[in-house]
């Protein structure tokens, strides 16, 4: 039988303190790969940051560079136009467009609201009913009598009545008794509230507003639709017959800019809506500002 043998202590004390050193050297190990995945996390933080402030201040520079072509010549003022620039490693894409290119909730008459709505997709009837409920929320309410419009709100179950009054934003148009969300969806990209007037700007108005404008029939709006960008203004209103008097050729003050700035790895994007001034003091009053930033340049 083989004998007992016993460590002696001198032994066992430095074992643990091997054991020791090993538990140190992997926790200090943790400790730098914690601090390297931070370090890294902060650096990409501070870049994207640092994208973010280029692109606002890019998309600003945009907006106030297509605000210099719009004014560059007052008796000329083109109802749209594009250009492009680059800046360090930022790519920057202008757009600019005359905002009476779209129909102005607070001044189009009900036979344009309704002709918008038609052309979406809705039935001839419905449409009537949806612009007359448009023209019913802008409109004051007379100074005696029953509201009928707001009865129709309190049957309908709603905490609160139409407006009286301009429409705000053209996102109130939800708020509007009657309107199905989906056509409120395919409406918004071709109405306003910046405008000012009820004629539509034929140069640059899309097909859906072109076909929302009585009286314009299927061949006419093709003929127009294939000739609005290189034909003559007097050919162009030629093409309008009896919708004429809904049109106009000459661009509002309120133009909206759209901007893009793409980064390798990032993309921003910018829509404001300007009132061009007629003081050199204040070429410009902005409207209305929305912004993305934080897109991935893939998207």
């Amino acid at each position: 039988m083989r004998p007992l043998t016993f460590a002696s202590p001198r032994r066992r004390s430095e074992g643990f303190i091997v054991v020791a050193m090993l538990w140190i050297v992997g926790a200090l190990a943790a400790l730098v790969a914690i601090y390297a995945l931070q370090a890294r996390q902060t650096a990409m933080a501070f870049a994207d940051r640092g994208e973010r402030l280029q692109a606002q201040e890019l998309a600003r520079a945009g907006v106030e560079l297509a605000a210099y072509q719009l004014t560059a010549i007052a008796e000329a003022r083109p109802p749209r136009g594009s250009f492009a620039f680059r800046l360090g490693k930022a790519e920057v894409a202008v757009d600019f467009r005359s905002e009476n290119a779209r129909i102005d909730l607070n001044f189009a008459g009900k036979e344009v609201l309704a002709g918008l709505f038609v052309a979406l997709g809705a039935k001839g009837e419905d449409a009537q009913n949806y612009a007359e409920r448009i023209v019913a929320w802008r409109t004051p309410a007379a100074a005696a009598g029953n509201d009928s419009e707001a009865s129709l709100y309190r049957d309908a179950g709603r905490a609160y009545g139409p407006r009286r009054g301009p429409f705000q934003h053209v996102n109130e148009l939800a708020l509007v008794l009657g309107l199905p969300p989906a056509l409120i969806e395919r409406a918004l990209p071709h109405l306003t509230v910046f405008s000012g007037q009820a004629e539509v700007n034929v140069l640059d108005a899309d097909r859906e507003v072109l076909a929302a404008l009585p009286g314009l029939t299927p061949e006419r709006l093709k003929l127009l639709v294939n000739q609005q960008e290189r034909a003559a203004q007097d050919i162009l209103v030629a093409q309008l017959g009896m919708a004429a008097q809904y049109t106009t050729v000459q661009p509002s003050k309120a133009n909206r800019v759209t901007v893009e700035v793409r980064f390798r790895d990032m993309r921003a994007r910018a829509e404001a809506v300007i009132l061009l001034m007629d003081r050199d003091d204040e070429p410009f009053r902005l409207l209305s500002w929305r912004d993305v930033f934080g897109e991935t340049a893939s998207d």
